[in-house]
């Protein structure tokens, strides 16, 4: 299936950059969203078999393959309402489309691999679709996005290579034999350590990029920022899912090996200065889409953090990037109807959206409560099985730290929020252009997303227990 998935995608992608008819293009589109439904589905019930050789779907990648899924559909949805909002030529059109759907493509089979080097290469089609995406508007500053996105993200897959040959290397000499993940957790034990440390290293660190967290998560802060509101709600979920997926299944390997608690430390200080970054710019930010991203680097941080502290942590870090990728998404697609009615990103320009899009500030108003964590939001319940694993496991100090700065992040996020919605705006910026009504319809897929990330808090279905436990095992 996933030969094929890639064959028709690819063909797909050809198709939509070359025809300019909308009616066909949409049809293409349509048929991407029902392959992408179909690949997830059959992945589902044919979890854990071999695929093209180097393709395994496992319950970690198919839970991020049905968010993906989820996310991919909704974005298509807004991006025509996008599209549509510009004036943008049938070329440019294609070409977003095109980029978008090779994106989605990438990420797919990002998750699906089960070779260290063939998710490296999946990784670097994520990057230069990506780099499409971000140049969308044709603007000095997205320019300046595109290639500073490739530059950074050219730097961290040069370090992902440099850590797959030391990988190699502690491979070689434990005679392990190939790079597949599921080979590599059998081997761990006999890995050299040094040559495994160095490996971790140089992926853990090039992974960050795409995972948003220290160091290098400059690269998705500007992309973010810099693309069409439809494709940063793909980059502030799924493409940041394959930065954690990939740390996940490294940290799979180091799991069963002597430096575990070595590793655990690089995770931990990590996220605890990703954190600190996070809190002191939300306290400086002045564009909303800033601030949903330098979020997401908190959430990240939480979730990595989750990895290191047992069975407990894993799970909830596992539901935590489910939720924090549904309410995201959310929040960066309403963003879209936010700049359509203040025509402006800066946050000192906002207010009383309110009464001009009341659908749509409940839909922020309802985003601010779930990413925060407050009841009824799933990310509660994640958060609950984190921050009580890092009190079981002794991490007080962390914890108490982490609750410091989750505060300011808090009361950052909430001004900001808050101002937007009811503050009266210091003056009314008026370029000539006539305001259109923002439909009620527009919010249902949003508040679907915020409705989802409630009930799956609260009552989980049981084949995603099942799925996440599964993805747990592999560490014990």
């Amino acid at each position: 299936m996933i030969a094929l998935y890639i064959a028709i995608s690819l063909l797909i992608t050809l198709s939509v950059f070359l025809i300019r008819n909308r009616k066909l293009i949409i049809s293409l589109v349509v048929i991407f969203v029902l392959l992408q439904w179909i690949l997830t589905c059959y992945e589902y019930l044919t979890l854990n078999s071999v695929q093209l050789y180097y393709f395994t779907p496992d319950a970690i990648g198919i839970i991020l393959l049905a968010v993906l899924s989820v996310i991919a559909s909704m974005s298509f949805l807004y991006s025509f309402i996008y599209l549509d909002s510009r004036n943008d030529s049938p070329r440019i059109i294609s070409i977003y489309l095109s980029a978008l759907i090779l994106l989605i493509m990438a990420i797919s089979c990002a998750y699906l691999a089960n070779h260290v080097a063939i998710a490296w290469i999946f990784v670097e089609i994520t990057t230069l679709s990506s780099s499409v995406l971000i140049y969308h508007r044709r603007t000095e500053r997205s320019l300046e996005g595109s290639w500073k996105y490739i530059f950074i993200c050219s730097v961290s897959v040069a370090l992902i290579f440099m850590g797959i040959l030391f990988l190699g290397m502690a491979s070689q000499q434990a005679k392990a034999g190939d790079l597949f993940y599921s080979n590599l957790v059998l081997h761990a034990k006999s890995l050299d350590e040094l040559w495994l440390k160095a490996a971790f290293l140089f992926i853990f660190t090039g992974y960050t990029a795409k995972l948003g967290l220290f160091p290098m998560y400059t690269a998705g802060i500007d992309a973010k920022d810099k693309a069409p509101s439809p494709a940063s709600a793909v980059f502030s979920s799924a493409l940041m899912n394959v930065g954690f997926i990939g740390v996940f299944r490294m940290y799979g390997i180091i799991s069963k090996t002597n430096i575990h608690p070595w590793v655990n430390l690089v995770l931990i200080i990590s996220a605890l200065i990703s954190l600190i970054i996070a809190a002191a710019y939300m306290l400086r930010v002045k564009s909303f889409k800033r601030m949903f991203a330098y979020s997401s680097v908190e959430h990240m941080g939480i979730a990595v953090v989750g990895l290191t502290m047992g069975s407990m942590g894993i799970f909830g870090s596992v539901l935590h990037v489910i939720f924090h990728s549904f309410t995201k998404a959310g929040l960066f697609y309403q963003y879209g109807s936010v700049n359509r009615v203040i025509k402006s990103k800066f946050i000192n320009d906002a207010g009383e959206y309110f009464e001009k899009n009341t659908s749509g500030a409940l839909v922020l108003l309802l985003g601010f409560f779930m990413v925060t964590a407050i009841p009824p939001s799933g990310m509660f319940i994640s958060e609950y099985y984190i921050f009580r694993s890092l009190f079981e496991k002794g991490y007080l100090w962390l914890l108490i730290v982490f609750a410091v700065l989750i505060t300011v992040i808090i009361w950052a996020l909430g001004e900001n929020i808050f101002r937007l919605l009811f503050y009266k705006p210091p003056f009314v910026r008026d370029n000539g252009e006539i305001t259109k009504k923002v439909s009620v319809w527009e919010s249902v897929p949003q508040f679907a997303l915020m409705a989802g990330v409630m009930y799956l808090g609260v009552n989980p279905p049981g084949f995603l227990i099942e799925l996440i436990n599964q993805a747990v095992k592999g560490f014990s």
